[in-house]
């Protein structure tokens, strides 16, 4: 075979970073926002109604309108939010992101939280959303503007006496621990004053809608963020037996511990005896996302506080992958859809994903293989400077080394242009990845071991760099080939 130039490979590298650019830019929230939902004067709309709830909402109904928004997309969602509405009198509000909005409205107070651990902000900012919202009445209307990020941008320990410093070591440890998010979620649920419903029934009286932008698995919707306006179905049991799991209670800061370990530990609200449909099915890819199904039928006395919600699902990782496959097939490639290894760990994933790879371009030498959701990564150390997406593109890196003169090539980044404790989204590998890092003096094997794969790819120039995106829809993995 003839050697693969290193111009081809570079045209390659360009190709899968556009696809991931091009694949967030068409996940439009706007666009999305108009799909599901249209203001008419004071009438907000459903456009897709389903029976669960009312097909349209008179904000002239209610004398104040409240909007919390909180999470990576808190930003953009209040400004498409806003842009639509005519109503502004008696509106009030909070946005907690992780950046803040260069346009602002005085109606609203703006907190920058930190991810991926709190800090004083993510506390006064649920602090103050509290206050507010318990201030809701029978003729209050509030939208809860929901996108992913807001477990650590939005947080307040349930017990008072748990410190900041001892919050970010708890976050800190279940990001560690390499559970999955609905088990992390669960226990960031019991934990916090904001979570597994707690934000929502601080305003029993009022309606409410809740607009998502989910960044969790769409079976696992109530873990969006630790699922602050909807019942929780997990238990205190559960809590424990992960907390047992991931021998996470001797890591624990003591106050933290005592709190866990309080016989009268208090569940989340939510019915604790079974687990109601609550959640439509998953749609097919190319189809409009799953919806809330919130019916009076559906639930129990234990989840009356939600009765009177609404939940719409703007965006999810289905359309991000929906968009990457097409703008594939327009570049030419044959292109198919595999996320069988959401939730894995990334050395599992890779290997996954690399079989199928290599199974599918033996028919296809012009391929692009799409893999939407997150991977976990167990740290047994302090971690260098990376993330989830490079040390799953570095594990691919490795046994692509053994496919020399073959244009392929890996990428693997998160839609909310940040990945780990790094500036970078993620990063791209080839065949010729080790061997240009070993002339860099970096060893992959131990580069991997560290955690510590963002200066690798930073001085190959294979980190792929888009800054904060304004979404959040979970993470994209491309593995290209194109050796027709």
């Amino acid at each position: 075979m003839t050697p693969v130039s290193d111009f081809a490979l570079d045209t390659l590298h360009d190709t899968a970073t556009e696809i991931f650019t091009g694949a967030i830019k068409a996940c439009s929230i706007a666009s999305a926002f108009d799909r599901r939902l249209r203001f008419e004067g004071v009438t907000l709309h459903r456009l897709l109604p389903d029976g669960s709830g009312p097909d349209s909402i008179c904000l002239s109904h209610y004398k104040k309108v409240m909007v919390i928004a909180l999470g990576k997309a808190a930003g953009p969602m209040l400004e498409v939010l806003l842009s639509r509405m005519s109503r502004r009198n008696g509106l009030r509000g909070i946005c907690c992101s992780n950046q803040l909005p260069r346009s602002r409205s005085w109606r609203f107070r703006y907190f920058e939280g930190g991810h991926p651990s709190p800090n004083e902000n993510s506390f006064a900012a649920a602090r103050a959303a509290l206050a507010m919202l318990r201030r809701a009445r029978k003729d209050t209307l509030v939208f809860f503007l929901i996108s992913g990020g807001g477990s650590a941008l939005f947080d307040l320990p349930l017990d008072p006496r748990i410190s900041l410093d001892d919050t970010i070591v708890f976050h800190q440890l279940l990001l560690a621990s390499g559970a999955p998010i609905s088990e992390v979620n669960t226990l960031r649920k019991h934990f916090s004053a904001v979570k597994g419903g707690r934000l929502a029934i601080a305003a029993p009286e009022a309606a409410k809608v809740s607009l998502l932008l989910p960044d969790v698995p769409l079976r696992s919707l109530d873990a969006l963020s630790s699922g602050p306006t909807s019942p929780d179905h997990s238990t205190v049991a559960e809590v424990r037996a992960l907390l047992e799991k991931y021998d996470l209670a001797p890591k624990l800061p003591p106050s933290i511990r005592t709190f866990f370990e309080r016989e009268d530990l208090p569940e989340s609200p939510g019915n604790k005896r079974w687990r109601p449909p609550f959640f439509a099915k998953l749609p097919k890819l190319g189809a409009m996302p799953a919806r809330r199904i919130t019916t009076a039928a559906s639930m129990s006395e234990e989840d009356a506080p939600f009765r009177d919600s609404v939940f719409e699902i703007l965006l999810s990782s289905h359309d991000l992958a929906e968009n990457a496959r097409l703008l594939a097939e327009k570049a030419g490639f044959h292109a198919e859809v595999d996320n069988t290894c959401d939730d894995w760990d990334y050395a599992d994933a890779a290997r996954y994903l690399l079989e199928r790879f290599h199974e599918l371009r033996a028919n296809h030498p012009k391929l692009c293989l799409i893999s939407v959701g997150e991977v976990t990564v167990t740290l047994d150390r302090a971690p260098g400077a990376g993330g989830r997406n490079q040390q799953f593109v570095m594990e691919c890196a490795l046994e692509l080394e053994s496919y020399p003169g073959e244009r392929l090539t890996v990428l693997s980044a998160g839609s909310d242009g940040i990945d780990g404790n790094t500036r970078s989204a993620g990063a791209v590998a080839d065949p010729t990845t080790v061997s240009r890092a070993h002339s860099f003096g970096f060893h992959l094997k131990s580069s991997l071991a560290a955690f510590d794969a963002c200066p690798m790819f930073t001085a190959l120039g294979d980190a792929v760099v888009t800054g904060p995106t304004g979404q959040n829809l979970r993470d994209l993995r491309l593995l290209i080939a194109d050796n027709e």
